[in-house]
């Protein structure tokens, strides 16, 4: 299971990595993506709202099952990534990089310290 040291993590296993710009990429955890299964689409029509903490910016449906995903700081979203559109499987191969959903704005940047570090995650998914 990867589980990144450089990212911060919801309990709703979404992942957010705060660039030198102040922007923060959001996508899903590798353990999200394995118990998801194989991905075969994803929605996000939020890009441009401003969002709070915890709430939803679009849905990403497995061959099994749809999800909610969540918003891991209040912010507003500024781009969707439109690879995942055509090539949702990127999620599954690589949810860390090439797999990212959304690029953020954080408004309170404070949230971001309530969110789980690495270990803290590692103990969420393995308890």
């Amino acid at each position: 299971m990867n589980i990144p040291q450089n990212l911060r993590y919801t309990k709703d296993h979404e992942w957010i990595r705060i660039e030198s710009d102040n922007t923060g990429i959001v996508g899903i955890t590798d353990y999200a993506q394995g118990e998801l299964g194989d991905i075969v689409f994803v929605e996000i029509e939020t890009k441009g709202e401003k969002l709070k903490k915890g709430d939803v910016f679009g849905t990403i449906e497995a061959v099994k099952t749809v999800s909610d995903l969540f918003m891991p700081v209040s912010g507003e979203v500024l781009e969707v990534n439109e690879n995942i559109n055509d090539g949702p499987e990127a999620i599954n191969k690589d949810p860390y990089n090439d797999g990212w959903l959304i690029k953020i704005k954080p408004e309170n940047p404070s949230e971001i310290d309530e969110l789980l570090d690495s270990s803290q995650y590692s103990k969420l998914i393995n308890s």
